[in-house]
């Protein structure tokens, strides 16, 4: 299975060198990472497809296989709400890296990393996604003041989605 730097490295190569996608499957993992010009719908930077590790063949007497689990696509959940065009001219947005589930806080009883208003530097945790069953701590990549937290809590979220806007300092 790889790790979630090698697929942060994986989509930034897509990304970086503009290809149509990439599709690595290692030790009955599949990842599929579609970018300019692929079979992504129309306006989302990439899509991504991924399937659970498929179930090696049995012995001999051992019974029936169980069939590999089948593709996830990542789909849009929709056009984004326009943003107020004066409000977003001065902002730095924080992406989210990765397809998978927005959580503002380390857990349901604790308080929530930031909140709008909230002052933060960089490489404070802003948020954790989930992909995989695997927590993710997204951090400010600038200084500067949350203005704007754009997923709900528990809201799925896909790669290049807005998560924050920061006016930077």
């Amino acid at each position: 299975m790889l790790t979630y730097d090698q697929i942060k490295e994986l989509i930034q190569l897509v990304t970086d060198n503009r290809l149509h996608g990439l599709e690595i499957e290692k030790s009955g993992f599949r990842l599929k990472i579609t970018g300019v010009g692929g079979a992504s719908s129309p306006g989302s930077p990439s899509a991504m497809t991924y399937a659970a590790p498929i179930a090696a063949a049995p012995g001999p007497g051992e019974g029936a296989a169980a069939a590999p689990a089948p593709a996830r696509e990542a789909t849009a959940p929709g056009p984004a709400p326009a943003a107020p065009p004066a409000a977003s001219v001065s902002l730095h947005v924080v992406t989210s890296p990765i397809v998978g589930t927005f959580y503002g806080s380390p857990s349901p009883e604790a308080d929530p990393f930031v909140r709008v208003g909230d002052r933060v530097r960089k490489g404070q945790v802003l948020c954790i996604v989930e992909a995989m069953k695997l927590m993710n701590e997204i951090e400010s990549d600038v200084d500067g003041v949350v203005v704007e937290v754009h997923p709900k809590n528990a809201q799925p979220v896909e790669f290049g989605e807005p998560l924050f806007g920061v006016r930077p300092d």
